[in-house]
């Protein structure tokens, strides 16, 4: 009888080793790769807006594909700062064209965004020198490496993410 017992704990021993902790291993990997796909595109996308000045459909359609190879379901929060040339301020100026006082912002939403984007192919969204924009990227859906976590270690919840990115800066051209 204890050599049956044991016969079975050195199977299943057997089994966890060579299949569970590769699958495991693998998934993890993958999980590194989806990750530095996602930072890579972020940082690319972001990064083209601020040169540019300009978000424009193509570009955005080209960063979901992007992300989106992953095998994943991604959810991208994009705010853009706007910075408001109101007259009024208290300004002064220091030298040809530079300025020293407050500048006051609003903001701008991934849905207003989208919006716009959607709204028409041809449409543009524009930015101006001065403007910040930030964009972060979460995952929806549990990756197999979080399902197999949950199950062997039930150390991750189902609201968590494991891959993400955010990426931002100030626009520093004017779009046309």
């Amino acid at each position: 009888m204890e050599d049956t017992l044991i016969s079975v704990i050195a199977i299943a021993l057997a089994v966890i080793l060579m299949f569970v902790f590769p699958l495991m291993t693998m998934s993890d990997r993958a999980d590194d790769v989806a990750q530095l796909t996602v930072e890579v595109a972020t940082t690319e996308f972001v990064d083209e807006i601020r040169t540019t000045g300009k978000i424009t459909p193509d570009e955005y359609s080209k960063f979901l594909e992007n992300i989106g190879s992953t095998g994943n379901t991604y959810n991208i929060e994009m705010e853009i700062k706007i910075q408001d040339e109101n007259p009024d301020r208290k300004i002064t100026m220091v030298s040809r064209g530079e300025q020293i006082g407050e500048n006051a912002y609003y903001s701008i939403y991934t849905s207003q965004i989208e919006n716009v984007l959607n709204a028409d192919s041809d449409n543009i969204y524009k930015l101006k020198e001065g403007d910040i924009i930030s964009v972060s990227v979460n995952n929806t859906n549990q990756t197999l490496s979080q399902q197999l976590k949950n199950f062997f270690y039930t150390v991750i919840g189902k609201d968590t993410y494991t891959i993400a990115a955010s990426h931002g800066g100030k626009v520093t051209a004017t779009g046309k």
